[in-house]
């Protein structure tokens, strides 16, 4: 059924601007006219797809799903636009305007739609919580009961913008040993299917005076390259059971464990994990929502498992009129310098202060952490790789070097 925006004046002489669904913009009108409007402008809302070419579904289609980015910038701009004064519905149009993303264009304009026909815009953003998380959610709603719309929006961006370059940070220190890795074993894989296979006439017939690692290399470079697509398979059913696996409750939290028990990694985690549910916990209470609302969020939003049951101990905990520092203290997740902290903000009053100096403390902690797990890994996959390529180089060179002597 078409979608009609109205723009009516009532009883009570005021304007009121709204959507609503007729088959026709006559009926619709009558409709308005029947509820005691005096209708003033009444337009049909296009659909989507509506009137547009292949081409133009075509690549709309395939414009991918807006991300966390696109989520920043339409926080900054609206930030921007509603402290300079901007009516609500009026920056949504503007915002849509400049988008070229077509799906999030679509998103905005269904808020501002949302907004016209009487929501909270807290409310409207609800219908996407793929973009727009709780804490998101919560913070704005906050606002709009404060009256701090516009001032909230910025502290939401700012802390999405960390959010972003922190994700930025952890990917970029695993992105190097995961192509570390993949170069070690493509080189592997080479020299055992394509360079030792062309040796194996040279060594027919002469297989008791190699030495045992030629034996295992060159046993191991027939078996591949004779059974190939069993290993293609074998290797293929793997990633994909790896990955279902993960996606498990027992898989997801095995992972999550290790990560925080892992030698290399788990200063890092721990410290992301840490400084991502103390931001988020003082974002909240700074914001003005709710204690049990702001710890369902945080355990929500803090990334792993462990730590998300950890929160939902202390939501359960406050619920009973317990302190938050009474359940952190029988937890390792944190440290006991965090937990003291966190009782010192909750005996003053000022626990969301607390909790951003913690923060930020823990974000350095977190740089700090990414740039020794990098150096770590870096010489170790170094020294991974040259033992490999230098195991099977010796390999084949020591063979040659003594039938060589045995021709002299």
């Amino acid at each position: 059924m078409p979608t009609y925006r109205y723009q009516v004046q009532n009883n009570a002489g005021q304007t009121v601007v709204g959507v609503v669904n007729s088959a026709s913009a006559a009926s619709a009108a009558d409709t308005l006219r029947t509820q005691g409007n005096r209708v003033l402008a009444l337009n049909p809302v296009q659909s989507p797809g509506a009137g547009k070419s292949f081409g133009e579904k075509f690549r709309e289609l395939n414009s991918g799903k807006p991300t966390l980015k696109h989520v920043l910038d339409f926080t900054t701009q609206l930030s921007v636009m509603v402290r300079a004064g901007i009516g609500l519905r009026t920056a949504l149009d503007g915002i849509a305007d400049q988008t070229d993303h077509a799906r999030f264009k679509q998103i905005i304009l269904g808020l501002k739609s949302d907004v016209e026909s009487g929501k909270q815009f807290s409310e409207a953003l609800t219908r996407h919580p793929k973009l727009f998380n709780p804490l998101y959610v919560n913070m704005v709603r906050a606002s709009e009961m404060s009256g701090s719309f516009g001032k909230m929006l910025n502290r939401i961006a700012a802390y999405t913008s960390q959010q972003i370059e922190t994700k930025k940070m952890v990917i970029g220190a695993m992105i190097y040993p995961g192509v570390i890795a993949t170069m070690a074993t493509g080189v592997t894989v080479f020299l055992l299917v394509f360079v030792l296979p062309k040796f194996g006439a040279v060594f027919a017939g002469k297989e008791d005076a190699l030495p045992w690692a030629t034996k295992f290399l060159m046993s191991l470079s027939d078996f591949m390259v004779a059974q190939w697509p069993l290993l293609v398979g074998v290797l293929f059913s793997s990633l994909v059971a790896i990955f279902l696996v993960l996606k498990t409750e027992i898989g997801s939290f095995w992972f999550d464990t290790a990560k925080l028990t892992v030698p290399i990694v788990r200063k890092m985690f721990r410290a992301l994990y840490i400084s991502r549910s103390l931001q988020t916990m003082g974002e909240l209470i700074n914001a003005g929502v709710p204690m049990l609302d702001t710890l369902a969020i945080t355990g929500d939003v803090s990334g792993n498992r462990l730590f998300k049951r950890l929160w939902r101990g202390v939501y359960s905990s406050v619920k009973q009129g317990r302190k938050i520092a009474s359940t952190l203290e029988k937890s390792d997740l944190l440290p006991k310098a965090v937990v003291q902290m966190v009782s010192a903000g909750e005996e003053s009053g000022k626990l969301g202060e607390v909790l951003d100096e913690v923060s930020d403390f823990y974000g350095k902690q977190l740089r700090d952490a990414i740039k020794a797990v990098t150096g770590m890994i870096e010489p170790l996959m170094i020294i991974i790789m040259g033992s490999i390529v230098g195991f099977i180089a010796m390999a084949i060179i020591l063979p040659i070097f003594k039938m060589s002597q045995i021709v002299r």
